[in-house]
């Protein structure tokens, strides 16, 4: 199945902190810029870093939470579903550069319908992107 592109627009307060964590870091090609905001290729999926003075997302998402199978999850979030092979290499690369997550790779939901590796992480501006993957992709909206 193909699926169209998502648009995402999210604050950052230094768009050379976004470019080395969503270029650098996570490899995200770079598109259009200018000096207030920069596309970034998400797998496919347009996400655009807006340079938002004194907005630091990571001081209100800090606050908000959700429990999910024994974990805080950050709220807001956004992310990636990915294939299992190519997960496993991102959180290979992530663990060997020395990345702070949220909470690191890990198997959640283990045994059921929805089982799902997942990690998060924030960029340097508190956004916490989340990346996971699933043994059986057909299994992402499956429920218990």
């Amino acid at each position: 199945m193909s699926l169209p592109p998502f648009h995402l627009a999210f604050p950052v307060d230094d768009l050379a902190a976004a470019r080395g964590f969503y270029g650098e870091i996570l490899g995200c090609a770079e598109g259009r810029s200018s000096e207030e905001w920069i596309d970034f290729d998400f797998r496919g999926h347009q996400i655009v870093a807006h340079l938002a003075p004194g907005e630091r997302a990571g001081e209100a998402a800090d606050r908000a939470t959700n429990h999910v199978d024994g974990h805080g999850v950050p709220v807001p979030h956004f992310g990636l579903v990915m294939g299992m092979e190519e997960w496993r290499a991102l959180a290979d690369r992530l663990e060997a550069a020395g990345t702070e997550f949220v909470m690191a790779p890990t198997v959640r939901f283990k045994g059921k319908p929805g089982e799902q590796a997942t990690m998060f992480l924030r960029d340097p501006a508190g956004n916490a992107p989340e990346f996971k993957a699933f043994a059986d992709p057909g299994k992402l909206f499956a429920r218990d």
